[in-house]
């Protein structure tokens, strides 16, 4: 029974405890509501004002890239260069030493038309078209379709076998220019990238993928400085436009590693800084001038006692051509070249693309390291001799 009591007063007492408060709150209140009517009010809208705190939504991309493709397209043609091939029709043998030994004419030679697909970009709109130049060599007719349907002629102004670039002038009327990005801004790894083109003859199609890589090189020429693609490219997109998310010419594509190889989505443009170099040249004077300074180079190979830190860059020398002008400047084998004027040396290629720009017969300073100690001398570079090119994975 005591505990039973004992429990009522408990809960008399809480509930005691309670009533005071309740009492005491309902007294503030009406004692705030008499001297500041408007109080309760402006308590209300400032608790309505505060919310939970919302994380933003990423921004999406583009649902759609037609309208970089509606920038870009109409500057994108198709390319048929036609030439006469002769042949000699001779008897077949199964065997291949009978058909060296065996093989004879059977009849007269017959001439034939042979026809190149392509693809081209509209650069200038007075006619300049830039297309590769494996699409036109050797053609004896280059007829050239536009976005609009009507068929043109072209004519070669020039075209440059170490970058593979041709230029053609075509004479049509309101021809739409193609833009191109921004000089200096590269395209980076990951951005998204359009290729236009003519593959397989079938129409011009688009086709969408990333930049895989850049300064890409496949060793068919010094001067390669590729844009790696996955967006698809097949045979007949040589020429054709690699453009950005916003239709702007990014890159001309011109090859790639096949399935032949076992490759899946390894693509190749030339990027467009090099095919407005190569266009400018071409445009004023029908070819491309570039300098030489006559020495063969390569990597530095560190070691303890070269006097070069540990992340050191620049090329050594392996050879200098007789009576070049790096032999008449003093260069040295086993000379390590760090400057070229005022540009740092980076690798063997930059310095490559360097020394192609560099005007001839204008001296220009390098500087680096003969034996540990520095040294400069002025090199006046000549006009490049012609180079061999190796074989190029075509994407005719």
């Amino acid at each position: 029974m005591d505990s039973k009591a004992s429990t009522m007063n408990y809960a008399a007492r809480t509930l005691a405890f309670v009533a005071r408060f309740v009492v005491l709150g309902l007294a503030v209140a009406f004692i705030v509501g008499l001297f500041w009517p408007g109080s309760g009010s402006m308590l209300r809208s400032h608790l309505a004002s505060v919310r939970p705190l919302a994380v933003a939504p990423m921004p999406d991309g583009p649902a759609s890239y037609a309208d970089a493709v509606a920038k870009a397209a109409p500057s994108v043609v198709n390319i048929y260069a036609n030439k006469m091939v002769t042949e000699q029709p001779r008897e077949l043998y199964s065997d291949p030493v009978l058909q060296r030994i065996f093989s004879v004419p059977t009849g007269p030679a017959r001439t034939r038309r042979q026809q190149n697909l392509g693809s081209g970009v509209i650069v200038k709109e007075d006619g300049y078209v830039l297309t590769n130049n494996h699409v036109i060599a050797n053609a004896d007719d280059i007829q050239v379709l536009l976005y609009d349907g009507r068929v043109a002629k072209a004519q070669v102004v020039g075209s440059d076998e170490e970058t593979d670039l041709a230029v053609l002038r075509v004479d049509a009327g309101n021809l739409p220019a193609i833009p191109m990005s921004e000089e200096g801004v590269k395209p980076r790894v990951g951005d998204v990238v359009l290729a236009i083109g003519n593959p397989f003859g079938i129409g011009q199609t688009v086709t969408m993928g990333i930049v895989s890589a850049i300064g890409r090189q496949l060793n068919l020429s010094s001067l390669e400085n590729f844009i790696q693609t996955d967006a698809a490219i097949n045979f007949g997109n040589s020429g054709g436009a690699l453009v950005n998310a916003h239709g702007e010419l990014v890159g001309i594509n011109t090859s790639l590693i096949g399935q032949a190889v076992g490759a899946e989505g390894i693509g190749f443009a030339i990027p467009v800084s090099s095919a407005r170099e190569v266009l400018d040249q071409i445009v004023q004077t029908g070819h491309v001038v570039r300098g030489w300074i006559g020495a063969d180079y390569g990597a530095i190979s560190i070691s303890a006692d070269s006097g070069l830190p540990s992340a050191a860059r620049g090329v050594v020398v392996n050879e200098v051509s007789p009576g070049g002008p790096a032999a008449r400047a003093g260069i040295q084998p086993r000379d390590v070249l760090l400057k070229l004027g005022s540009e740092d040396i980076l690798d063997a290629s930059d310095l490559r693309r360097h020394e192609a720009s560099l005007k001839p017969g204008t001296a220009v300073e390098v500087s680096g390291l003969r034996n540990g100690a520095h040294f400069t001398a002025s090199i006046t570079p000549t006009q490049r001799p012609p180079t061999p090119m190796q074989p190029l994975r075509k994407v005719q």
